[in-house]
């Protein structure tokens, strides 16, 4: 008998303790309307580095430290990524990251969607939505976003991971106008 209580007990404080953490998630995402970040990411073993601003919705703009100085560029509707040498262009709902700048959109999956935590530090969600499967990671100890894996519009296994977050800042407000296709 004391140890189907003790369960009880542990099941309801743990249900407890994953529900504060999805609110606690929530509330802190609401409250970002715009992150700067570095960012390291890895696409099937090649790293690339650089800095990036996401401001939401489904704005990006990251300039990475490449010789070929490519940058991406979210508008909100298009995704372009410019190099010295070539230019592209994709719709936005086409990729990933339009979910994944979608603010609102992760609220909704962070209350749908089971967490684990992950070596007692990160809080992970797993989704599929239209055919993209998006893991997403928070620290758990300050809520705040610090990287996601997909696959990307090639079907490459893509990790990026956050440091050096800056939360609200004031922003130029031409930073997410697409690059002129200039070589």
């Amino acid at each position: 008998m004391i140890k189907y209580i003790f369960s009880i007990f542990l099941v309801f404080f743990s249900n407890q303790a994953v529900a504060n953490i999805k609110s606690n998630l929530i509330e802190n995402l609401k409250n970002i309307e715009n992150i700067s970040f570095n960012f390291e990411q890895n696409i099937n073993g090649e790293k690339e580095n650089g800095k990036c601003v996401i401001k939401y919705p489904k704005k990006i703009y990251c300039r990475y430290e490449l010789s070929n100085q490519k940058t991406l560029i979210s508008n909100g509707k298009s995704l372009a990524i410019k190099t010295k040498t070539s230019y592209f262009i994709y719709p936005l709902d086409k990729t990933p990251l339009n979910l994944i700048l979608d603010k609102n959109f992760l609220i909704n999956k962070i209350k749908e969607t089971d967490s684990r935590i992950i070596d007692k530090k990160f809080i992970n969600f797993k989704f599929v939505e239209d055919d993209n499967e998006i893991n997403i990671f928070f620290n758990k100890k300050n809520y705040d976003l610090i990287g996601w894996q997909t696959l990307d519009i090639y079907q490459n296994l893509s990790i990026t991971y956050l440091s050096k977050i800056i939360k609200n800042q004031n922003l130029d407000k031409n930073l997410f106008n697409l690059p002129k296709k200039h070589f």
